[in-house]
């Protein structure tokens, strides 16, 4: 699947089970689209959420995008979420990464769901509502070390507890739900971690840290102090040691990477606009900036190939495959990969426009799109990555051969 399509192929299944297109699909993509591209400019000067695209969004029923059918959802696969997020970055940076970040931990649900009612129940009570959905993966001071917690879980019969410093929540003002990683009890060591879901009327927010940054504004990424109370069937019986390997690892770089290239793309299309305007008014010659478009669009090319061919590679292996660590290091890398190029992309379509690039007042203006795509090497910092990577790729070896396929 080419990402750069950004018509999605999602499937419903009739009685029958013979699956067919879901209705409408393409316009109501277009339709969210096109509030996020509305209102993007003043969710960044406001630093506020960007509700009119999610109001969208919910109202076109593609929060519950990859939710089963039973639970109200789309049945969609990783490759689907990620056209969306590439279609919404061309428009609202903040809007696909809250986006993205969303299907992230609806795919952390599903593909770990319990086999009970309860947890079935919980999950059309989301698809129902189409209700977005947050996650607290980071605490305190451990930076972006998600494989530690903290605070446990408290076991209290047929209830749960949970007091977390929950020192980023991207969006968790605006959510309805927050899925959150907790120590598996008082007793546990902090990497013996559970997944917990929690829904908003169920736990209490205080604001320890206000969302003041470059760019990604509308993610109001604020820190929280989180108090909850549940019922022991809202904790996911699986570790999440192999959540975060089979799920929330590579359904977030796959989707935060395909956010991002949507996101160059958008700047990329501006950089040609410029140059073709300028030529017309030229009578054909080229602006100095022209190889520079060249390059931004070189560099979006290799980025969307990339993610195509990570989205291929995750959706042809089975459970036990995603946790081979060669395919674990080649995830992160892709997350390092993809902040790279975008940023390369979003740079030479700067510079291709040049001082109508550098302006805000104008339909060439870069400045909004640069401030956000340099969110990427931070987020989750390359660095760290890099450094953690070092050993496995030691380990795993150089391809013998360019693959065939």
């Amino acid at each position: 699947m080419d990402i750069s399509n950004s018509q999605a192929a999602l499937r419903h299944e009739d009685e029958a089970g013979i699956q067919t297109p879901a209705p409408n699909l393409r316009s109501r993509i277009e339709s969210a689209v096109a509030a996020a591209r509305t209102h993007a400019e003043a969710v960044d000067r406001d630093g506020r959420f960007p509700k009119e695209a999610f109001a969208e969004l919910r109202a076109q029923r593609l929060l519950g995008l990859l939710l089963p059918l039973a639970a109200g959802g789309e049945a969609a696969s990783i490759s689907d979420a990620a056209q969306i997020c590439y279609a919404l970055g061309r428009a609202c940076s903040s809007t696909a990464l809250i986006f993205a970040m969303h299907q992230a931990s609806l795919a952390c649900l599903t593909r770990h769901a319990d086999a009970n009612p309860k947890f079935a129940g919980y999950l059309k009570r989301i698809g129902d509502g189409q209700l977005l959905v947050a996650s607290s993966t980071t605490e305190g001071q451990n930076g972006a070390n998600l494989r530690s917690s903290a605070s446990p879980i408290v076991w209290e019969d047929d209830h749960i507890s949970l007091n977390r410093d929950a020192s980023v929540v991207s969006y968790g003002s605006e959510a309805d739900a927050i899925i959150s990683t907790a120590r598996k009890s008082v007793n546990s060591v902090p990497t013996d971690q559970v997944l917990v879901l929690l829904f908003k009327d169920q736990y209490r927010l205080s604001r320890t840290m206000e969302w003041n940054a470059l760019g990604m504004r509308g993610t109001c990424s604020d820190g929280f102090t989180l108090e909850a109370m549940g019922e022991r069937e809202q904790v996911l019986t699986e570790a999440y040691e192999r959540i975060h390997r089979c799920s929330m690892l590579p359904v977030s770089h796959l989707l935060w990477s395909a956010g991002w290239a949507g996101i160059a793309a958008g700047a990329v299309e501006r950089a040609q606009l410029f140059i073709r305007t300028v030529m017309r008014a030229s009578k054909g010659n080229l602006p100095p900036g022209a190889p520079c478009a060249t390059q931004a669009y070189q560099s979006l090319m290799t980025l969307t190939r990339l993610i195509d061919s990570a989205l291929s590679d995750f959706a042809r292996r089975d459970e036990s495959a995603l946790e081979d660590m060669s395919f674990q290091t080649s995830l992160n890398l892709l997350k390092v990969s993809a902040s790279e190029l975008s940023i390369a992309a979003v740079l030479n379509a700067f510079y291709a426009c040049g001082i109508a690039g550098y302006r805000n007042d104008t339909e060439f203006s870069i400045g909004r799109i640069l401030r956000d795509i340099l969110s990427t090497s931070v987020m989750i910092n390359n660095n760290r990555i890099l450094a953690n990577m070092g050993p496995s790729a030691l380990l795993i070896g150089v391809p013998e051969q360019i693959s065939r396929n």
